[in-house]
């Protein structure tokens, strides 16, 4: 009977003793559990990731500032460039005078001349000069007719002398009036018809203009008498017929 009494007290105090070390282990298990999931959830790991977004939004503002600083100078060298190529180039002062070669003297080689007999006023012909050259003709005084072989100009009708010099344009014309004969009245003498006719030119400071030009008188001819007078070369056709 001893031995069965003994063995139940060595089952009791084994039982206490497993008893004690499960409660003791279920202590330190509780204890290490709270330091455990204060470990776990400490702020120190997701500190770190606030300060990793920190320096990306920091270096996101950087990369702003490197991309302002970009479009800026660009923008500035653009426009810079543009104002360079857009100057416009510095004119010189103008003189106020013409240049000499752009007009020449109105003559045989560079115009062409018709004769025209006109039914008023009467015993009269219109003369029309046309710039056939390149570059503008400035007609000056009266034109000096010649028909057949005449040895003198015919003189000029004063009253008609225009306020300035006739100047031709390419391709432009000009006029003058030729009073042929003293008219019905019979005032003119050595009356007398004539086949041919030449005209000659006055220059801006002599009377020599230049080359004459030959102009085609009608089928019968012209008649003339002592009383033939021209007029100032004219810019229109009614002024050279006005006299």
């Amino acid at each position: 009977m001893a031995a069965p009494a003994r063995s139940r007290v060595r089952l009791l105090t084994a039982a206490a003793t497993v008893a004690l070390a499960a409660l003791s282990l279920t202590a330190c298990d509780n204890g290490d559990g709270v330091r455990d999931e204060g470990a776990s959830q400490q702020p120190s790991k997701s500190a770190p990731a606030d300060g990793d977004n920190g320096k990306n939004t920091s270096a996101g503002s950087t990369t702003g500032d490197r991309t302002g600083s970009g479009t800026g100078a660009g923008s500035g060298n653009g426009t810079a460039n543009g104002a360079t190529a857009t100057k416009p180039k510095p004119r010189p002062a103008s003189t106020g005078r013409t240049d000499p070669t752009a007009r020449v003297t109105c003559n045989g080689s560079t115009v062409k001349v018709t004769a025209q007999s006109v039914s008023r006023p009467v015993n009269h012909m219109l003369l029309t000069v046309t710039n056939t050259g390149s570059k503008r003709c400035d007609l000056y005084g009266y034109p000096a007719v010649r028909f057949g072989e005449a040895q003198s100009v015919p003189p000029v009708i004063e009253d008609s002398q225009p306020q300035a010099v006739v100047s031709l344009p390419p391709g432009q014309s000009a006029y003058a009036g030729v009073a042929l004969s003293g008219g019905d009245d019979g005032g003119g003498s050595n009356g007398r018809t004539e086949k041919t006719l030449e005209v000659f030119f006055q220059g801006r400071n002599t009377n020599d203009g230049g080359p004459g030009a030959k102009a085609a008188l009608p089928a019968k001819g012209a008649y003339i008498d002592d009383s033939l007078k021209v007029t100032y070369w004219q810019q229109s056709m009614s002024d050279a017929l006005a006299w």
